[in-house]
């Protein structure tokens, strides 16, 4: 328990001096070396929402709330489709597999084996011809593309440990084949459910590229926000960043905690046999 105390502190302690970090003065930021023992100050994340004019006492909003805003709601959009579509798709190919099953599985597969950058180009121009550049639309449906891979291949390895007599009595009963699919399915995957979404928003919530060149100023993220909003790279207010990122991590580490139970049964489902 020592052990597993010291290592998991060691993992925590970054974050642990960012949180210290969004706390402390500029002065104090800037310290050599680090002061441990300081006076706490909330002025980074008021300055997060609120900055102010050159030569005025004035403070006008830095719309950080609707970069806030739309990292919630395309991310939450995002998973919510792939997850719809993908959990569906994976009982097709698991109940209903196709000749050629495993051959389909690896295209789809295959959309994941290249990093993002490779497409971007390609990406931007049909954008640009459709009109989907700076939209939610556009950006929801990219996320979505994104996550289906994961969320199909995930979902499969559930539906395969599955124990198919129960669905095959429910049929017999006169189930059809929907109410087997949400009577009998869906709550036997629900650990599954949680552990591809908790996964899929992590992707999503943390991506930065797609954000940065499909979207504008009323769509733009949380990433490219922050990007945009920390400085040069001489005169970086560091303690302005570290707030922002505990506010970044703060709708993850809530949605983890509250789902962790379903996460670790996910993240290990199938390993042990009853």
């Amino acid at each position: 328990t020592a052990l597993a105390g010291i290592i998991g502190f060691i993992y925590f302690f970054p974050v642990f001096f960012i949180i210290l970090t969004a706390f402390r003065s500029r002065s104090d930021t800037l310290a050599t070396p680090p002061k441990w023992f300081f006076s706490p100050t909330f002025e980074n994340f008021y300055h997060i929402f609120y900055r102010s004019m050159s030569n005025s006492a004035e403070y006008v909003s830095t719309g950080f709330h609707a970069y806030f805003f739309n990292s919630i709601y395309i991310s939450g959009m995002s998973v919510l489709l792939a997850l719809i579509i993908g959990t569906i798709a994976a009982y097709g190919f698991s109940r209903h597999p196709l000749r050629g099953n495993d051959t389909y599985l690896f295209i789809i597969l295959t959309t994941r084996m290249l990093p993002p950058i490779i497409v971007i180009v390609p990406i931007f121009l049909i954008f640009r011809i459709t009109g989907l550049a700076g939209t939610y639309t556009g950006i929801i449906l990219m996320y979505t593309a994104f996550n289906l891979p994961f969320s199909i291949w995930m979902m499969k390895s559930f539906f395969d440990e599955l124990n198919t007599e129960i669905e095959d009595a429910s049929r017999m009963d006169g189930a059809t084949e929907r109410s087997v699919f949400f009577g009998v399915c869906i709550p036997q995957v629900k650990a599954g459910l949680a552990a591809t979404s908790v996964f899929a928003l992590i992707l999503t919530w943390n991506e930065f590229l797609f954000s940065l060149l499909l979207t504008n100023k009323l769509t733009r993220t949380m990433p490219p926000a922050m990007a945009r909003t920390i400085g040069g790279e001489i005169n970086v207010d560091y303690g302005l960043l570290a707030a922002m990122i505990c506010l970044f991590i703060i709708p993850i580490f809530l949605i983890t905690y509250i789902l962790q139970n379903q996460l670790l049964r996910g993240v290990t489902f199938g390993t042990i046999k009853k």
